[in-house]
């Protein structure tokens, strides 16, 4: 067996009311002063409120820090850490989806009283190093994997990301309770939703560090994902099924935090960017593309992977291939998702921009089962037009 490396959260704690469970982890930290971050909606539709109940039980003070925004500017980092500083937090809880958690994990760095980084200092792969306060995420999205992810991903310009990986963003705490992804409408739910599809994916065929490990928690994924993402669209409220979505999440972050992603994030990132779609939206416009681009490398894989969801599927790879892109296609499908960029007004003259800007991603790109070039990059937002 080949030489490999895994890691991730040292405690995952996942079940409809396994909230309830922080209370005993803050009474055992010993905590004074905890940090909620969050979003604004979050926060006007009340949804931290059960736990702000459980801190007040368990007997700390806390503050509030609810102005994360989708894809977070530096600039709201630096404000976060600034305010968790000046309300001497000792400890840092996440709630809300992958921008909540992402900021969470960069305030727990940034807000420490003998850490010297600069954010600036933090950018790339390991480059943010302890220490940092103790952290807890909670997902309200079934589909970033940030909870188990060693990433923060910042805009860093008017359209740039840039991604903070490093394992000291690990948390040491991630809780998935299902209860708190009930009230999500049916867009997000969709788009999450292919997010962490896209995630298990890219895992499985990563160029560099995919292992044994990382294909069973890929595949395990997909079939969560594939079998309840229907469910969820169907009927929002069937609890079961959505935390088989955040348990599925969960185990594709864990795959890709140690066999990272590929052309369709790359690709993803600038629609982003440039236009502001959401994150799952934008992997789901460029998904069907880029794994038609990767058959020529990817076939054998996709063939597996279309074996293990439908085991009755036969055929040679190549044909098995073509059946598991379909099979996703169809998740798009019928997602109610737009998946034609005129739809969502973006120029056509912004398509090369775009393509020059996913060129940027090397971090993602070295992943990728097949080497593609910025006309490569064009033609498949040419394709999705």
């Amino acid at each position: 067996m080949d030489r490999f490396q895994f890691q991730t959260v040292p405690n995952i704690i996942a079940g409809l009311g396994a909230i309830q469970e922080l209370s005993q982890i803050l009474k055992k930290g010993r905590y004074e002063r905890l940090l909620l971050v969050t979003d604004p909606g979050m926060f006007q539709h009340k949804l931290h409120l059960p736990i702000l109940d459980i801190i007040e039980d368990a007997g700390l003070d806390y503050a509030i820090y609810a102005q994360v925004q989708a894809d977070p500017a530096d600039t709201v980092i630096l404000e976060a850490a600034a305010f968790a500083k000046q309300e001497n937090i000792d400890v840092v809880l996440g709630f809300g989806g992958g921008s909540s958690m992402d900021v969470a994990k960069l305030i727990a760095i940034l807000s420490h009283p003998t850490q010297h980084q600069s954010l600036s200092d933090l950018y790339g792969v390991d480059q943010a190093t302890g220490p940092r306060l103790p952290l807890i995420l909670v997902p309200t999205t079934a589909g970033t994997g940030s909870e188990v992810t060693p990433i923060s991903i910042v805009t860093t310009g008017e359209t740039t990301k840039s991604g903070i990986v490093a394992p000291i963003l690990y948390a040491d705490t991630a809780i998935l309770d299902a209860g708190f992804t009930q009230s999500l409408p049916a867009h997000i739910t969709a788009a999450t939703g292919i997010d962490a599809m896209v995630h298990a994916i890219e895992a499985y065929t990563s160029k560099l560090k995919k292992n044994f490990y990382t294909d069973i928690l890929a595949k395990h994924a997909l079939t969560l994902l594939n079998q309840n993402l229907p469910l969820v669209l169907k009927d929002g409220s069937n609890l079961e099924a959505r935390q088989n979505m955040l348990v599925g999440s969960m185990l594709a972050g864990q795959a890709f935090a140690n066999a990272p992603v590929g052309a369709v994030h790359a690709l993803a990132y600038p629609l982003g960017g440039h236009f502001h779609i959401s994150h799952g939206h934008s992997n789901a416009l460029v998904l069907t593309e880029v794994l038609k681009f990767n058959i020529p490398a990817a076939k054998q894989r996709y063939a597996e992977l279309m074996t293990w969801l439908e085991p009755q599927s036969k055929g040679c790879h190549d044909g098995l291939a073509d059946l598991f892109i379909d099979h996703f296609n169809n998740h798009l499908t019928n997602s109610g998702l737009t998946l034609q960029l005129r739809q969502l007004d973006i120029p056509e003259h912004m398509l090369i921009v775009m393509a020059e800007d996913a060129m940027k991603q090397g971090r993602l790109l070295q992943n990728n089962p097949r080497e593609l070039s910025v006309e490569d990059a064009y033609q498949i937002y040419q394709a999705i037009y």
